[in-house]
């Protein structure tokens, strides 16, 4: 009965994991055509950095960067790559019907502050640019995490937790970072080559700072879900 009890909660877990997974997922490729300005300025070596330029989609990112490294742990890499294909079908999904709700013109009623056609169809139809970027840099970052991370826990066993959790982050962002803003904005026409080379390698170090942030939280959450789970 003790072991059915765990089973069920374990399934319970990976679903709770599994919707959050989706929907930060989603939520990030939706809102990504939006660039904004972190007020951040330094000096280095003489030279002057900052502020910095990204796009609105990394603020889902830290919770996906968590939500993966508790899946690798506890369902192991072959669970994580099929949820990333799942994903990806339901962001594709997502897109499909945006593009459907811009297809059907809006009834625009004087007075009303719902969004005109043109407002609508400017907001979503950018986000249409960048669904073969999204997917392409979502899957292959996702699945080249989860086999990091595997081979980094083959080699340390369950010490380390923050080299595996930081070190497959490393380079799978750095393949979405820059193969996202390439395909979905660069090859459109909605990003030119040299906002591209500002934004990009800023996307790349802010996800980066994130994972390493996040690094007491990813220790936090395994000790939770390793209470729940009595293991």
């Amino acid at each position: 009965m003790e072991q059915a009890q765990l089973n069920e909660r374990r399934q319970w877990l990976f679903i709770a994991l599994a919707g959050l997974f989706v929907t930060n997922a989603v939520t990030a490729e939706l809102i990504s055509n939006k660039l904004i300005q972190i007020p951040l300025k330094g000096f280095l070596f003489g030279h002057q950095f900052g502020p910095f330029t990204t796009i609105i989609g990394i603020l889902p990112w830290p919770v996906v960067f968590l939500l993966t490294d508790l899946l690798n742990e506890f369902y192991g890499q072959k669970a994580v790559r099929r949820l990333s294909w799942i994903t990806a079908g339901l962001i594709a999904y997502c897109f499909l019907i945006v593009g459907l709700s811009m297809a059907i013109p809006a009834y625009e009623i004087k007075g009303s502050k719902l969004a005109t056609n043109d407002a609508y169809n400017l907001v979503f139809g950018q986000a249409q640019a960048v669904i073969v970027g999204s997917i392409v840099a979502f899957l292959v970052s996702q699945i080249l995490d989860a086999y990091l991370f595997d081979r980094i826990k083959q080699r340390t066993g369950n010490r380390f937790i923050w080299l595996r959790s930081t070190g497959s982050t490393l380079f799978s962002q750095l393949i979405d970072s820059y193969i996202v803003l390439y395909i979905g904005f660069v090859l459109p026409g909605a990003m030119s080559f040299s906002t591209y080379m500002e934004v990009a390698p800023t996307n790349y170090i802010l996800k980066i700072g994130i994972a390493v942030l996040l690094t007491p939280l990813v220790y936090f959450g395994h000790w939770l879900v390793r209470r729940y789970l009595k293991h």
